[in-house]
């Protein structure tokens, strides 16, 4: 906790004075330290493969949902990275005063048209500014034993609008970082990088994502 406060307000006073980026690389460090020493505390590693996937322009960054974990980890792959979160996040003091330097794109999930607008708006302006765009398209988090949930089409509707293409990433986080529980269980989680998903159909774009996830959620799980 007190490794977040101070971090917290690094970022908010590094965002004075230093670009984005810069200060989204102090935020990647803090969250692979962070991360490391959960694995020598909690056991939690991770083995990730597909990294060459990752292309040196803007993409937009679709994963499955279970818990805090990846929320995280996503975040240090590509700089800069915007996340789509809940708006509610933004007031938390301290940590969300620091998220909020990083240019996120915050939403009020009550308000579905609402919130689609403004992530194909505001995304579309992230992309264009060199930013990848990290999206859950389940929305909330699914247990592991639910398998993978649907999909929003806000994926395919962004990487269509933007040209830019959908990189796909399937984990399985919430085998071992429990969703809304402070229980862990040792092991490494799985993450696997697909290949880029090129087209203009913004519901086909949506539904390959959401196949290769699901596929390979069989996989690994």
């Amino acid at each position: 906790m007190l490794s977040l406060v101070c971090v917290s307000l690094v970022i908010i006073c590094a965002s004075i004075f230093f670009s984005v980026q810069t200060v989204q690389y102090i935020g990647r460090v803090w969250i692979l330290f962070t991360l490391k020493a959960l694995k020598v505390i909690c056991g939690i590693g991770w083995n990730i493969k597909g990294v060459e996937n990752i292309p040196d322009t803007p993409f937009i960054m679709v994963s499955n949902h279970q818990s805090p974990w990846e929320s995280f980890f996503l975040q240090t792959l590509f700089l800069p990275t915007s996340s789509i979160m809940k708006r509610e996040i933004l007031i938390i003091p301290f940590f969300g005063w620091a998220i909020s330097r990083l240019k996120p794109i915050s939403i009020n999930r009550k308000l579905k048209v609402e919130s689609l607008r403004k992530v194909i708006e505001i995304g579309g302006q992230r992309i264009r500014e060199g930013f990848a765009v990290l999206i859950f398209p389940e929305g909330t988090r699914e247990k592991p034993e639910d398998g993978i949930g649907r999909f929003a089409n806000s994926c395919g509707v962004l990487a269509s609008n933007e040209k830019v293409p959908i990189i796909p990433i399937c984990h399985n986080s919430g085998k071992y970082w429990l969703n809304k529980s402070f229980n862990k269980k040792s092991g490494d989680i799985d993450v696997r990088i697909g290949m880029p998903i090129f087209g203009s159909d913004p519901k086909q774009l949506t539904e390959e994502a959401h196949a290769w996830i699901v596929k390979t959620y069989t996989k690994i799980n």
